[in-house]
């Protein structure tokens, strides 16, 4: 049995609850959950063992690069010019060595399988000239030299010999010319198996020691008791 006072309590009571929807619509609740889950607080978490080693690798190299800055003189204007110096050095060095997979130039023969006259050569790299194809040029030319030595009999004919051969045997037959018989036997080497380049003053060099040969006359073919060239 309830009281006046228990009636006006449990009316208190029915009344504030009634304050309160029971039911939210749909729509706002949405917005509501996805507003509160949008809380940075939610997303937040340590960084595994790997992450913490990769921002301490990246610390440590910009840790790496700013002291070197500092110590270089120049700051790091001053850093940048070191490493260009030293990629500079580098290229240098593979430009005068080589890569070290190059095979040895004793191995290769200068011709090919196609027998050529002297004049097919020369009009060979005549016409990849024109064309600045100047690695090419070079190859012909030099190609053209040997078979003109050989013609003259100055060198014994022989498919599988090397640049570095003939430029060898014409050099004791030709003493005045050897250094620049060596130096083209090298430039061929070097475009035709090193992987380089030719550049029109290397064709043009061989062009003219080429015309130059055209006149020279070898030891042997003098017949002079001193072994000197007349």
């Amino acid at each position: 049995m309830t009281g006046a006072g228990g009636t006006t309590t449990a009316a208190r009571f029915l009344g504030a609850a009634g304050d309160i929807p029971v039911d939210t619509p749909r729509v706002p609740a949405r917005e509501a959950a996805r507003d509160e889950l949008a809380d940075p607080r939610y997303h937040e978490h340590d960084p595994n063992l790997l992450e913490r080693g990769v921002d301490r690798f990246w610390q440590w190299i910009g840790d790496l690069f700013t002291g070197a800055a500092d110590a270089a003189p120049g700051g790091a204007a001053g850093l940048v010019v070191l490493a260009l110096a030293v990629i500079g050095l580098g290229a240098a060095l593979w430009w005068r060595l080589g890569t070290p997979q190059r095979p040895a130039r004793t191995e290769r023969p200068i011709r090919g399988g196609t027998a050529l006259s002297a004049a097919e050569h020369r009009a060979a790299a005549a016409a990849h000239a024109a064309a600045r194809r100047w690695t090419e040029a070079c190859q012909d030319r030099m190609r053209a030299l040997v078979r003109a030595l050989e013609d003259r009999a100055v060198l014994d004919p022989r498919p599988g010999r090397t640049a570095d051969e003939a430029a060898a045997e014409a050099g004791r037959l030709l003493p005045a010319y050897a250094d620049r018989l060596r130096s083209s036997a090298r430039l061929f080497d070097d475009v035709t198996y090193g992987g380089r380049t030719a550049d029109e003053s290397a064709y043009r060099a061989l062009c003219a020691l080429d015309e130059d040969l055209e006149s020279a006359r070898p030891l042997l073919a003098v017949g002079t008791a001193g072994g000197e060239e007349r």
